[in-house]
């Protein structure tokens, strides 16, 4: 079996030391839509160097090292074809403010292996530190299709939250045409995101966004409307990923508002109000 969890499990934890600078925060913020209009204040905190705030979702490509997905198959016991795979779902906690620069060492490691039947999940658990102490802990669900019904444990079912009302804020988010091949350049190179041809070949009519870029798009917009442009209020962000989203549509981000958290569904428009991204929550620090 290209997945051998037992293998997986059982490797030692990868260990890579990660370095960031401003332009690199200056180019996550553009690839999740920051910088319009260009000169609103409430952008230039994205992007002016002077400014800079950092949105905590760039832990998820800090470092410019592979992301959760592709680090996650580079693993022990994992060698499958990229083109099997789903990034199911995404969770960050940061431990205090990212800073706009640093040296930090990132520790990879299999968290979990799960039979869901027609896929292997594998929860890829990432930890990053620098000499002041941890920095954040994700950890990033990859579905590998075909790779299940080996009669492992299925794992935790996943909880949806039920809608309470109307929700307390709705905003909607242009992608543009040429949003994946600009967030690509954060560190995410699946040709999934760019090239028509292996689009099809993992059986979508064209190229799709990334899963990671609609989460940094949901956060930034979650902070720009509650939270007054506050990135130190999010504590974490999890969510899971139900359909892709396709460059040139437009996502309808849902916002309840409850105590210390805020619960997400975004939703793409064009395609019949299609949810894309659920079981959303950002939970927030007192402020």
């Amino acid at each position: 079996m290209p997945v051998d969890a037992a293998r997986a499990l059982a490797a030692a934890p990868r260990t890579a030391e990660i370095s960031w600078a401003p332009g690199d925060v200056q180019l996550y913020h553009l690839g999740i839509g920051a910088g319009v209009p260009a000169t609103d204040p409430r952008e230039l905190r994205y992007t002016l160097e002077s400014r800079l705030h950092v949105l905590p979702s760039f832990a998820t490509v800090a470092g410019g090292g592979p992301p959760g997905v592709i680090a996650a198959l580079s693993m022990p016991g994992v060698d499958v074809d990229l083109a099997r795979v789903l990034h199911g779902g995404q969770s960050l906690t940061v431990h205090r403010p990212l800073p706009v620069r640093a040296t930090a060492t990132r520790t990879d490691r299999i968290a979990a292996v799960y039979d869901k039947g027609k896929a292997a999940l594998l929860l890829l658990r990432s930890d990053a530190a620098d000499a002041d102490g941890p920095l954040w802990t994700a950890e990033a669900q990859v579905y590998v299709r075909g790779e299940g019904g080996w009669g492992g444990d299925r794992g935790p079912s996943a909880g949806a939250w039920e809608e309470r009302g109307a929700p307390d804020r709705v905003v909607e988010r242009p992608v543009r045409e040429d949003q994946a091949l600009l967030y690509r350049l954060t560190g995410d190179l699946n040709p999934l995101h760019a090239d028509p041809d292996f689009a099809r070949r993992a059986g979508y009519g064209r190229p799709v966004l990334h899963g990671l870029c609609t989460y940094g798009m949901t956060l930034k917009a979650v902070v720009d409307t509650l939270l007054d442009g506050d990135v130190t209020r999010v504590r974490s962000f999890t969510a899971r990923f139900t359909d892709v989203v396709y460059p040139g549509e437009t996502l309808r981000v849902r916002m309840w508002r409850g105590d210390g958290e805020v619960r997400v569904g975004v939703n793409a428009v064009e395609r019949g109000d299609t949810p894309v991204l659920t079981d959303a929550t950002v939970r927030l620090t007192e402020g």
